[in-house]
């Protein structure tokens, strides 16, 4: 299961890698895995050990701390004011599932799919 902890390296895993302007398999090359795996990292579907951390941030060319920035507020927002916020959902059986479904899509109906989403985000915003 997901904690905030892991989805905030993965976020950061992912802004890394595509400010350097690399794929999830060119990074998955040089750090001897498979691109799924690099999915699973950024969605926060599978927790980085630290000897993967470590072979990540040289593969990115940065401090490991990198991976960290950041992290202390990122949790404060994620509880909230009363304790209850956003991180929550994200320690939902039913969210893990329903992000593990995504990735098992090919490209074209997960784009399809998160437009879809987003769609219905954005009509619901309008009522």
């Amino acid at each position: 299961m997901a904690t905030d902890i892991d989805l905030h390296l993965g976020r950061r895993l992912r802004r890394r890698r595509r400010l350097l302007g690399l794929t999830q398999q060119q990074l998955a090359l040089q750090v001897g895995i498979r691109f799924q795996q690099i999915q699973k990292y950024e969605c926060g579907a599978n927790r980085i050990s630290a000897a993967r951390l470590w072979q990540l941030a040289e593969a990115l060319e940065s401090p490991v701390n990198y991976f960290y920035d950041g992290l202390t507020e990122a949790m404060e927002r994620a509880e909230g004011p009363n304790g209850s916020g956003k991180g929550e959902m994200f320690s939902r059986k039913e969210t893990m599932d329903l992000i593990q479904a995504y990735y098992q899509l090919g490209e074209r109906p997960r784009r399809r799919l998160l437009d879809l989403a987003k769609s219905l985000h954005d009509g619901d915003m309008a009522n």
